[in-house]
């Protein structure tokens, strides 16, 4: 399997080994654009592998932070009260770079930046770039990727 994710089409598509698309999501992407350097805001292009799945079996809108679980679960009325906050839910698939130099090691480690696919708020739009790098889900779809796609998948990141 194989996870292609075009910026500028803001879209997911998991390919089998065959190279036949077996899916298709819509996704957002960072609002700062493609960029592989810490603290840019950007998400970052090249190729990656997913090196952690993290979040299996959680419950729908889970939330998550610093890779675990709060113990809250997200709401229209959740969110309302803690605006501005940047919500990671569900499921995390977390991003390791596989290129030195570009989206590996030193100031663009994609894996050291924090870089996920992870659900958001029911709120939040797809299709436009929203996020602060990381490329964001509806809860349903990323929770459908998780189950689909083993550690170690590779992503390729294109603008």
């Amino acid at each position: 399997m194989h996870i292609r994710i075009d910026l500028g089409r803001q879209t997911l598509q998991l390919h089998a080994a065959d190279g036949a698309c077996i899916r298709r999501y819509f996704i957002s992407s960072a609002l700062n654009g493609a960029g592989e350097v810490e603290g840019s805001g950007c998400t970052p292009r090249g190729r990656h592998r997913i090196r952690a799945k993290i979040g299996a079996g959680a419950a729908v809108g889970t939330v998550f932070r610093g890779r675990r679980p709060t113990g809250e679960r997200w709401t229209d009325g959740f969110a309302a009260e803690h605006p501005g906050r940047d919500w990671i839910l569900s499921r995390i698939l977390w991003l390791c770079g596989e290129e030195p130099g570009r989206n590996r090691l030193g100031g663009v480690d994609t894996m050291r930046r924090y870089i996920y696919i992870h659900g958001t708020g029911d709120d939040q739009p797809m299709g436009v770039p929203r996020s602060h790098g990381c490329i964001r889900m509806r809860n349903r779809d990323v929770i459908e990727l998780y189950d689909l796609v083993p550690a170690g998948t590779s992503v390729e990141i294109v603008e």
